[in-house]
């Protein structure tokens, strides 16, 4: 099967990328139509094999903005041949863009014989397919940047019927008037659960069991996420040393030398993800904390935490820490944005550790098709050397829907499956409490174990249980207590 459009330039021996999810190539068809992961195409339409510039176009036309391919394939378009298609067709809304792409790639002019006709302006990004901005104008091409970022690092958000649904619940405001619906008593004890277990799991994640200092600090951090402070290099280096209790691995900067990710194997096997190189880095950070400090007003705050969030820890800015500190980065910006009020936080790292698989699913998206770019030379123990075979525009340009959709369906979990079960639990423990406080005089933490037993047992005390505490409460309070749990569910 010919390749047509993106499948066509990534043959090109210098365009190393990861492929888009559809590639286009010529079929036995009668008109463009999508057949599986594949856009299936008539020969009439395909550009011949060697017309670069067309399969650019055709790319833009029927595939969408690609950056991370584009960046490295334009540059192999002679201006000469660029400066001909653009005065033959001036007012081309796809070589407008392609000619604004190409001179950005390449920091090069086009020498192009007259100026381009006062046209209407063109969004780069198609607002149908992609999440959008407003964008900054380029009036020498009449082209409007509307991407998520800027031309040097940008995140595209593809407008999937799954994103699109979970978009329209509005969980930020249902979160919102769920805090709102609660005593503020009750919001106090649900959001200490909160904090807690997003603290636990945070670290669970990363396969730790925190000391009662480590899970404090982080609960104070989580907190401290709703006092304004905007991201910087030395903010975040305090986050990162707060988290790491290892003073030998606390950071000073950003990291100066190269890490990875290691899934246990030995040798270059065991090395599952290579982040860009520390100047890549550093520079491709400044560009992330710029969105999140000055992100597009209309973006919704869940997208923008969502891609700060894996965009951090895809950059991997610092020798360890990386993983907790994307997971508090999510809470941060939502807080910054205002998202989440009255200390509110939504639990994700718990929905996070309990769909682990879809988490590093959701990881691998992008660090497998990135670790293959890589050459890993194992050295010694622990000691590797690391050739880069792709291209920065891999870091640059990512495709950050899948994170954005884990997200936002963990952000629902969190608040639905989590915080309001919590907060029912909780109303229940206290209905029951207060039935069996009146009957009967018990000391408050028998009482309180007791309730938790039989709340966590589905209103059983097992003969164990009763065995345990028979001569520390009358007999009648076990029986008590499940009549308590029926009437209590009953009421409900």
């Amino acid at each position: 099967m010919q390749p047509v459009g993106y499948s066509r330039l990534l043959q090109e021996p210098t365009v190393r990328a990861i492929p888009p999810g559809r590639l286009a190539e010529i079929r036995t068809v009668t008109r463009k139509e999508v057949i599986g992961q594949t856009l299936a195409i008539p020969t009439s339409m395909a550009p011949s094999p060697d017309d670069l510039l067309g399969h650019v176009l055709f790319a833009l036309k029927h595939e969408g903005i690609d950056l991370a391919i584009l960046a490295q394939a334009l540059p192999l378009i002679p201006e000469t041949v660029i400066r001909a298609a653009i005065d033959a067709s001036p007012a081309s809304q796809y070589l407008r863009k392609a000619c604004y792409l190409w001179e950005h790639f390449t920091g090069q002019h086009i020498q192009r014989h007259g100026e381009t006709q006062r046209t209407a302006y063109v969004p780069l990004f198609d607002a149908a397919q992609y999440i959008t901005s407003a964008g900054e104008k380029n009036s020498r091409w009449r082209v409007q940047f509307n991407g998520i970022g800027n031309l040097d690092y940008c995140i595209t958000l593809r407008r999937t019927d799954e994103l699109q649904a979970l978009l329209k619940l509005d969980l930020l405001k249902l979160a919102t008037e769920f805090s709102e619906s609660l005593p503020s008593d009750m919001l106090n004890r649900a959001l200490a659960w909160a904090y807690l277990h997003e603290t636990r799991d945070s670290y669970a994640i990363e396969r730790e069991n925190p000391s009662e200092d480590k899970a404090s600090r982080f609960v104070k951090l989580l907190r401290q996420a709703h006092q304004p402070r905007l991201l910087d290099e030395d903010y975040l280096v305090e986050l990162q040393n707060a988290v790491i209790s290892n003073a030998y691995a606390q950071a000073a900067a950003f990291r100066h030398e190269q890490n990875y990710l290691s899934n246990g194997l030995r040798g270059a096997l065991g090395v599952s993800y290579v982040p860009p190189t520390p100047e890549l880095s550093r520079e491709l950070m400044a560009h992330l904390m710029q969105l999140a400090n000055q992100p597009p007003q209309d973006l919704d705050p869940l997208l923008l935490a969502s891609i700060v969030s894996f965009g951090f820890v895809f950059l991997h800015p610092f020798m360890d820490g990386n993983g907790r500190l994307s997971r508090f980065l999510f809470h941060q910006v939502l807080c910054q944005r205002g998202a989440l009020k009255h200390g509110l936080l939504l639990p994700v790292s718990v929905v996070m550790r309990e769909k682990e698989t879809d988490y590093l699913a959701t990881l691998q998206s992008f660090s497998e098709p990135a670790r293959r770019l890589w050459e890993v030379t194992f050295v010694d123990e622990d000691q590797f050397a690391f050739d880069f075979m792709g291209h920065p525009a891999i870091y640059r340009y990512w495709d950050g829907t899948a994170c954005a959709e884990f997200m936002l369906r963990a952000s629902e979990q969190a608040l639905e499956r989590h915080l309001k079960a919590e907060t029912l639990f909780l109303n229940r423990y206290d209905a029951i409490y207060r039935r069996i406080d009146q009957q009967f005089d018990i000391p408050n933490n028998i009482l309180s174990r007791l309730v938790m037993f039989c709340l966590d047992h589905h209103g059983k005390l097992s003969l164990n249980r009763r065995k345990q505490y028979q001569h520390q409460v009358p007999e009648a309070v076990f029986d008590a207590l499940e009549a308590a749990w029926r009437e209590v569910l009953e009421e409900a």
